[in-house]
């Protein structure tokens, strides 16, 4: 079965969602590790969908980070830097979550990491919105 551009971005945005969501539950119930990991998630799946958007399809995570940081802070100044701190950030943090077994994350941070999460979803979302990607 083959899906519309529409519904592959429609899919993306609404993973982000699901990711936000479980990001939240897991970090009520203690799990910051999972937190930290569902957090970076939501930022992924919402970058997917603007790389979708522009064409531009890849897996790979330090591929798509360079694309955001490249097309929407540098060259199209769509968003100001703090947006690409956001997602480095989170990458980070999944990555040490991940496979750093020694890594306790600070509750105080992830609050922070949740809010700022928030922030670049919500700023790309309304990006997509003036667009005419998402009504």
């Amino acid at each position: 079965m083959e899906y519309s551009l529409q519904e592959i971005i429609s899919n993306l945005i609404q993973k982000s969602k699901e990711a936000l969501s479980s990001a939240e539950f897991n970090f009520i119930n203690g799990h910051y590790e999972t937190c930290q990991n569902r957090l970076y998630y939501a930022i992924f799946y919402i970058v997917s969908a603007l790389a979708y958007k522009d064409n531009f399809i890849t897996s790979k995570h330090a591929q798509l980070i360079g694309w955001f940081n490249k097309k929407y802070i540098y060259e199209d100044k769509i968003f100001d830097s703090r947006m690409f701190a956001i997602y480095k950030e989170a990458f980070t943090n999944r990555q040490k979550s991940d496979y750093d077994f020694t890594y306790k994350p600070d509750k105080d941070e992830i609050i922070a990491s949740i809010k700022d999460t928030k922030l670049f979803i919500n700023k790309v979302k309304s990006y997509l919105t003036e667009e005419g990607v998402i009504g």
